[in-house]
C-alpha cells in the first residue's frame, strides 16, 4: 500500500494535536531514508541525479536507462511511503520496455534533503519537469508524467502549473485521490468516535493543491486515470471524480478486482498502457474504446 493515514489507533493523537497545529498536511507523509535493495535494477542501467529545487533544497532521483534508443521519458512520482528504492518495481518494467524514467524522492525521502511539507513537495515535482527539459540525452517532445496515489495529485498540479505543459505528451495517473481535504476527511470518518469531527477536522488540511482544482487546466495535455476496482484505500470515485472534472482528451481505465496502485499488475493492462504511450507520443490521443474505459 502506498497511501498511508493514521490507524484507527492513532487518530485519536491525532485529533489531540490538531488543537495545537495549524495544519495537518504532514500526517500525509510517511519518509524513509533507508535505501532497499532491489536485484532487478541492475537489468536497466540507472544513475543517480541531484538537483534543487526553487528554495535550495538539495534532491536525488534515479535515471533509468533502456539499453537502446529510448521510445521516450517517463517522469515518475510516488506515493507517499518510503522512497524510490521501494517504489521504483513500478516503473522498472517501463524501462525494460525501452523508456527512459527519471524517478524522484520528494524532501524528506530517501536521499533528498529537507522536510516534506505541501509547498515543497508540489516544488519538488515542477523542478523534477524543468530538469527533463534542461537535460541533454532527453527528447523534449516525448515526455510523460505519471503518477501513483500521492504522486498521482502532486503530478496534476505540477503539470498545470508547469511552465513545459504544452510540451508534455500525457499525464497518467493511478489510484489518486480528488483532494487532500476529501481524503482527510474520508479517513477520519472511519473512526467512529470522530465522525462528528470530520468536517472540522479535515478542514485544517489545505485544498490548495487538490487534484479537483486543477485537473480542468492540464488542457491540452492527454490524461489517462488508472483506477483498481477494489481499492480500499482510494475509493474509486475519487478517480471518476477527476474524470468528471478534466477537460478532453481523457481517457478511464478501470482495473477488475484490481487494489490500490494494482491495475498496472495485469499484464494486459501494461500492453495497454504502452500502446496509449506509443499513441500519444505519435499524435494520437485515442485509441479504441475497451470495456472498463470511459
Amino acid at each position: 500500500m502506498t497511501f498511508r493515514f493514521p490507524t484507527r489507533f492513532s487518530i485519536p493523537l491525532l485529533a489531540a494535536s490538531l488543537a495545537l497545529l495549524p495544519a495537518c498536511d504532514s500526517y500525509f507523509f510517511y519518509p524513509q531514508q533507508s535505501f532497499v535493495v532491489n536485484p532487478y535494477l541492475d537489468r536497466v542501467v540507472h544513475e543517480d541525479v541531484f538537483f534543487e529545487a526553487p528554495d535550495g533544497v538539495r534532491l536525488h532521483g534515479w535515471f533509468l536507462r533502456p539499453n537502446d534508443e529510448p521510445r521516450g521519458t517517463v517522469l515518475f512520482l510516488h506515493g507517499n511511503a518510503e522512497n524510490i528504492s521501494t517504489h521504483v518495481g513500478a516503473v522498472l518494467w517501463l524501462a525494460m520496455e525501452g523508456y527512459q524514467v527519471f524517478l524522484i524522492d520528494y524532501r524528506g525521502y530517501g536521499r533528498s534533503e529537507g522536510t516534506p511539507e505541501m509547498e515543497g513537495i508540489h516544488a519538488d515535482a515542477l523542478a523534477a519537469i524543468d530538469w527533463l527539459f534542461r537535460t541533454e540525452g532527453v527528447d523534449k517532445d516525448r515526455i510523460v508524467v505519471f503518477g501513483q496515489s500521492l504522486g498521482g495529485a502532486v503530478a496534476v498540479y505540477a503539470v498545470a502549473n508547469s511552465p513545459h505543459r504544452d510540451r508534455i505528451r500525457a499525464l497518467v495517473i493511478d489510484s489518486a485521490f480528488s483532494g487532500y481535504r476529501r481524503i482527510a476527511r474520508e479517513k477520519i470518518a472511519e473512526v467512529v468516535l470522530l465522525w462528528p469531527f470530520q468536517v472540522p477536522l479535515s478542514l485544517l488540511v489545505t485544498d490548495r493543491y487538490s487534484p479537483s482544482r486543477w485537473i480542468g487546466r492540464i488542457r491540452p495535455v492527454p490524461l489517462l486515470i488508472l483506477h483498481g476496482e477494489a481499492d480500499k484505500v482510494v475509493p474509486g470515485r475519487h478517480g471518476e471524480r477527476l474524470y468528471r472534472l478534466a477537460e478532453e482528451p481523457k481517457q478511464l481505465w478501470i482495473g477488475p478486482g484490481a487494489g490500490h496502485i494494482r491495475a498496472l499488475s495485469d499484464g494486459n493492462m501494461r500492453k495497454r498502457l504502452l500502446s496509449y504511450l506509443d499513441s500519444v507520443l505519435r499524435g494520437h490521443n485515442s485509441e479504441e474504446t475497451e470495456p472498463g474505459e470511459r
